[in-house]
C-alpha cells in the first residue's frame, strides 16, 4: 500500500482545498437517514445500525466485489474492532494499538495516519483494540489504551488537543469510540478488571475542556465546571455504603468501556456499566449499584435520570455494558418510546426509555442457569443460589470456593459485539454465543494496577457443531424468528439495510450477507482473517459501498478455555475491505 509523506499531503491539501467539510450536531443527529456519509458510532446516535440504502439487496448482492482493500501495515496486526466512519470521500478508521487511518474512499489510498506514544506498562484486559472515532467539526477524536482523548486535525492527522482521562497505571484504558452530543464529547472508561471507578465524562469538542464528571459506583459524587471551578452536581439517590460494604465502593469497578448511545427524542444519554469489583461477590454483599446497570444520563449536567441493574450482585462478570438501543413501537394503539438491550447474562430487555420502567425481558440464548428468570414487573432476575460460585471462606482451606457451571459463560450470551435494528422488519438482530463455564471464587485484596478479580474459571461450549448464533429476534413477543448457527464465536456488529439485508462477519473470514426476514445465507466472501469489527454502508458516486475492517483477535483468543483452542489456527490481520455492486 503506497504511503505518503505528510508534508506532500499538507501540500497536496493546501492545493485542492479541504478534504472535509465540518461534522455539526444536526449530521450526527441525522446521520441515519443521510446515505452519503456514516458520521458517528452506530451509524446514528440511537445505535440501531441500521441504512436506508437498498442498492444492494436481495436480488443484487450476489454481484457485491471488493474494489479495494488497506492495510493498517506492520507487525500490530491484531484484534480490530473498528467502525469506520466517511465524510466527504474521507475514511477515518482506527486499527489495534491507538492508531488512526485517513483513507481516500474512492481509491483506498491513505492520506495520513497516526500512532499514539504508548507507554509500558498499558494494562488492557481484553486485547489491544480500538472501537473507532468520533468525528466533529474538522477533528477526528478518540481514544487510547493509556487512557487520554486525542482531537486531530481531519485534514492533517495532527494532534489538535489531547486530555488525560484516567491514570493508566491504576487499570485505566479507553476502547471505546467516543460520542458526540450537543458539542461534548462522551467518554467512558476502561479497567473494571483492575478496581477502578468506572465513570462518564464529557468534554468541550473543539477545546478539550471538561465539562463534567459522572462516576458511575454509588457513593461517588459527580461534578460540573462552571467559570473553571468544581461543583458537586449531585448524584441520583445514591449514597456512600448503601448498597455496598464499607469503603468497597472505592474501588468498585462499574466500568463504562463499551462507550454510550444518545436518543434525542428524550434527551438522554444511555451508557452501560460493567462488573463490580471485585468478582468475588461474597466480598461485596449488596446490589452494588450502580455496577452491570444501564444508567440514562442527562447529556447537559451529567446526573444520573434513572438506572435499570440487569444483574444486582454480579457474581458471573455478566456486567451489563452492552448498548441500549432506542426504538418505537405500537401496542394497543399508542406509540411506546422504548429500548432494547442484549445482556451478557442471557436475557434481552425492553424498557421505557423516558423512565427506564421495565416493559420486557426473555432469554435470547438456549440455556441460563445462573438465574431462573426474570420477575415479571420489575426484570431482576430470580436467583438460582446453588449456581452462584461458592465462598471460599467456608471451604476447608480457605482458599477456593465451591465451583458452579454458569450458562452464559462471562464472555456472555452477547459481549461487545453490537446488534442491529431493522426499522423495516421491526426486528433485532443479535449476534450471540453459546457457551458456558465452570466458575470459582477465591481470596483477593485491591492493589493498584493489579487484576483485582477474586476469581478462577474455565470456558467451554456448549455444542461441538457450532458456538455463534446471529438470532432474529422480535422484541415486542420475545421470539426468536430465525437464526444462523456459526462453528467459531461471533464477536463482530451486525448492519441491517433496506435492501432486506444483514451483514455481519466471521472469525472464520467471512463477510457475511443473510435476508432479513428468513435468515437464508445469500453473499459471502472471505476476507482472509476473523471479523471482529462492524460493517457500514454509504452512498458515494450513485453508488451503494459497504466496508469492513478484518483482523482477528479480542478477548476470545485471550480469555476463551477451550474455546480458544477452537479458533487458534486462526490468523490475526488488518486489512480494510471495500466493496460495492459492479457499474452496469
Amino acid at each position: 500500500m503506497k504511503r505518503f509523506a505528510l508534508s506532500a499531503l499538507v501540500a497536496a491539501v493546501a492545493v485542492s482545498g479541504p478534504l472535509q467539510a465540518g461534522v455539526t450536531d444536526k449530521d450526527i443527529l441525522n446521520d441515519q437517514m443521510t446515505a452519503e456519509d456514516v458520521v458517528s458510532n452506530g451509524m446514528g446516535p440511537r445505535g440501531q445500525r441500521y441504512s436506508p440504502l437498498e442498492n444492494i439487496n436481495t436480488d443484487t448482492v450476489q454481484q457485491m466485489r471488493p474494489v479495494w482493500a488497506f492495510s493498517f501495515g506492520g507487525e500490530k496486526q491484531r484484534g480490530q474492532e473498528s467502525q469506520p466512519l466517511i465524510k466527504d470521500g474521507v475514511m477515518y478508521v482506527t486499527a489495534s494499538y491507538s492508531r488512526v487511518f485517513a483513507v481516500d474512499t474512492r481509491t483506498g489510498e491513505e492520506l495520513w495516519e497516526y500512532n499514539a506514544r504508548l507507554p509500558d506498562g498499558i494494562m488492557p484486559c481484553c486485547d489491544v483494540i480500538n472501537r473507532g472515532v468520533a468525528l466533529y467539526d474538522n477533528l477526528v477524536i478518540f481514544g487510547t489504551l493509556d487512557a487520554k482523548l486525542v482531537a486531530l486535525d481531519a485534514k492533517t492527522g495532527k494532534v489538535k488537543w489531547k486530555k488525560k482521562v484516567e491514570d493508566y497505571k491504576a487499570g485505566y484504558s479507553i476502547t471505546a469510540a467516543p460520542l458526540v452530543v450537543k458539542g461534548k464529547v462522551i467518554t467512558g472508561v476502561s479497567g473494571g478488571e483492575f478496581g477502578i471507578v468506572g465513570k462518564v465524562e464529557a468534554y468541550d469538542a473543539k477545546t478539550g475542556k471538561l465539562a463534567w464528571t459522572r462516576p458511575t459506583v454509588e457513593g461517588h459524587m459527580g461534578y460540573i465546571w462552571k467559570d473553571g471551578k468544581k461543583v458537586e452536581n449531585g448524584i441520583s439517590g445514591g449514597e456512600a455504603g448503601k448498597t455496598w460494604p464499607g469503603d468497597l465502593w472505592k474501588s468498585g469497578g462499574a466500568a463504562t468501556w463499551l462507550g454510550g448511545t444518545y436518543d434525542p427524542d428524550v434527551d438522554l444519554l444511555f451508557f452501560g456499566t460493567g462488573n463490580p469489583a471485585p468478582w468475588n461477590s461474597h466480598l461485596r454483599p449488596g446490589d452494588n449499584l450502580f455496577s452491570s446497570s444501564r444508567l440514562a444520563i442527562d447529556p447537559d449536567t451529567g446526573k444520573i435520570v434513572w438506572h435499570f441493574q440487569t444483574t444486582p450482585h454480579d457474581g458471573w462478570d455478566y456486567d451489563g455494558v452492552n448498548e441500549l438501543v432506542s426504538f418505537d413501537y405500537t401496542a394497543n394503539g399508542k406509540t411506546i418510546k422504548a429500548a432494547a438491550t442484549a445482556d451478557r447474562n442471557g436475557f434481552m430487555y425492553v424498557l421505557n426509555r423516558e423512565d427506564g420502567d421495565f416493559i420486557r425481558g426473555f432469554p435470547f440464548v438456549d440455556k441460563i442457569t445462573w438465574a431462573k428468570g426474570l420477575d415479571p414487573k420489575t426484570g431482576r432476575p430470580i436467583y438460582d443460589p446453588a449456581n452462584r460460585p461458592g465462598n471460599p471462606a467456608e471451604s476447608s482451606d480457605g482458599k477456593k470456593g465451591e465451583s458452579v457451571v454458569a450458562i452464559p459463560s462471562f464472555l456472555g450470551g452477547k459481549n461487545w459485539m453490537p446488534i442491529a435494528y431493522s426499522q423495516d422488519t421491526e426486528l433485532f438482530y443479535v449476534p450471540s454465543n453459546e457457551w458456558a463455564m465452570d466458575i470459582w471464587n477465591e481470596p483477593t485484596a485491591y492493589k493498584k494496577g493489579a487484576a483485582y478479580l477474586g476469581a478462577g474459571f474455565t470456558i467451554k461450549p456448549n455444542n461441538d457443531e457450532y458456538i455463534g448464533v446471529l438470532r432474529a429476534m422480535d422484541p415486542k413477543t420475545g421470539k426468536e424468528v430465525w437464526r444462523h448457527n456459526n462453528y467459531a464465536p461471533l464477536w463482530g456488529g451486525v448492519l441491517a439495510t433496506k435492501g432486506n439485508l444483514v451483514f455481519f462477519g466471521t472469525p472464520e473470514g467471512y463477510l457475511k450477507g443473510l435476508n432479513a426476514k428468513t435468515g437464508e445465507v445469500i453473499y459471502e466472501f472471505n476476507t482472509g482473517s476473523g471479523i471482529v469489527g462492524s460493517p457500514v454502508t454509504w452512498m458515494q458516486d450513485g453508488e451503494q459501498y459497504l466496508s469492513v475492517v478484518s483482523g482477528w483477535g479480542g478477548a476470545v483468543p485471550l480469555w476463551g478455555g477451550e474455546v480458544a483452542k477452537r479458533v487458534k489456527h486462526l490468523n490475526q490481520g488488518g486489512t480494510v475491505w471495500t466493496f460495492k455492486l459492479p457499474k452496469s
